[in-house]
């Protein structure tokens, strides 16, 4: 089972760039990490689910967060996770990161590219 876990955040372009990764993609689930405004404005599918953050806390705060979130969501023995850092800060990305390492799972990185969603 492969899940998608996606940072849906600032950057100019960048929903849309993750909108075509989930469009585009094969994936079972789809994790988007956002805010509060991300969470009301996004146009998702059923498929789709929306985690908001409070993005002013503190990183190591930050990721504790996202770890308890994505804790009851993802099974560690049976989940492959595509990962999508196009939007959002580094902020943002390294506290996501810190929660998947901490949970255990492996991740690969995935970009959209003019061939197509691309393993990078």
């Amino acid at each position: 089972m492969t899940i998608l876990i996606a940072c849906l955040s600032t950057g100019k372009g960048t929903w849309g760039h993750v909108s075509r990764v989930i469009q585009d993609g094969e994936f079972e689930k789809v994790i988007l990490i956002t805010n509060d405004y991300g969470k009301e404005n996004f146009n998702k599918s059923d498929k789709t689910e929306l985690i908001a953050i409070k993005l002013e806390q503190g990183i190591t705060d930050l990721r504790e967060e996202i770890f308890k979130e994505l804790k009851s969501g993802i099974k560690t023995n049976e989940t492959e996770i595509a990962l999508n850092i196009a939007s959002g800060s580094g902020k943002e990305h390294m506290a996501l990161i810190s929660a998947l390492l901490k949970l255990g799972v492996g991740i690969r990185f995935i970009a959209l590219t003019k061939e197509g969603i691309k393993e990078i």
